[in-house]
């Protein structure tokens, strides 16, 4: 079974093998068209107490759109950030795999710190 460094390990290498390149296409709320992001930076880190969940700050630039979008917001260039978890299932065909978390993270009040902390070292942050 896959550890919590290897996978990090695994992912770091497929976002490093797309920089620069169209990474992450995100359903507009209106259900009729895309949003079109680049993945420029992420950080990732294992929650202290349970060692088969990992952080992930991703930080993203807008590079375009598709089809009809509902509402204004983010702009051609803008950048913003993602804040999510992998955790590794146990259940179902997720058994032993990973996956990524389909709820708000809930990090621990020891971990969010030491997160934000490393995703600034590494300049995911940009303040």
């Amino acid at each position: 079974m896959e550890t919590s460094e290897d996978y990090i390990k695994r992912k770091i290498a497929k976002f490093e093998s797309e920089r620069g390149k169209p990474a992450v296409r995100v359903k507009d709320i209106g259900r009729k068209g895309w949003h079109l992001w680049e993945r420029e930076a992420w950080t990732f880190m294992v929650q202290h107490n349970l060692p088969h969940k990992v952080f992930v700050i991703e930080r993203f630039q807008k590079y375009g759109e598709e089809g009809e979008i509902a509402y204004e917001g983010a702009k051609i260039g803008d950048r913003e950030y993602r804040i999510g978890y992998c955790i590794r299932g146990q259940i179902g065909n997720k058994n032993g795999k990973w996956t990524w978390g389909q709820y708000c993270p809930f990090i621990p009040v020891d971990d969010l710190l030491p997160l934000l902390e490393k995703a600034k070292k590494e300049a995911t942050l940009l303040f």
